[in-house]
């Protein structure tokens, strides 16, 4: 029969070692989810849209862009752009909360209209657009 004390100091001389490296492995991932925690608690909820400063640099930037496209410019690049200014039109109009009717008008004269009237809003709010 094995005595006790020889199998006790088995199981301390096996085990110990593995479980003391397991604990090592898993110590760095436990502190960095701590730390992510404590950040995120501290800097408090994530803004719900981009600065106002950088949604009016890219307003004026897109809007240069689609004046200054020269003739011969593929329609599918034209309509992409007019999308993208469209998309940071809404995003402004909800940062300074100038309502906007962009989603229920489709393609033509009258959302021409609303980019105007949107544009005259924002300025009116204090974003130059062009």
């Amino acid at each position: 029969m094995v005595p006790v004390g020889s199998l006790i100091l088995l199981v301390v001389v096996v085990i110990a070692p593995t479980l003391l490296f397991w604990v090592m492995l898993r110590v760095p991932k436990t502190l960095d989810a701590i730390g992510a925690y404590v950040r995120k608690r501290r800097l408090g909820p994530a803004p719900a849209h981009p600065p106002i400063e950088r949604l009016a640099a890219d307003l004026r930037r897109v809007h240069r862009t689609l004046a200054e496209f020269p003739p011969g410019t593929p329609a599918v690049r034209r309509r992409a752009t007019r999308e993208a200014y469209d998309a940071l039109l809404v995003q402004a109009c909800a940062a300074v909360d100038v309502p906007h009717r962009l989603d229920s008008v489709g393609e033509g004269m009258d959302r021409e209209v609303e980019r105007l009237r949107i544009e005259e809003a924002l300025r009116a709010a204090g974003i130059s657009v062009s």
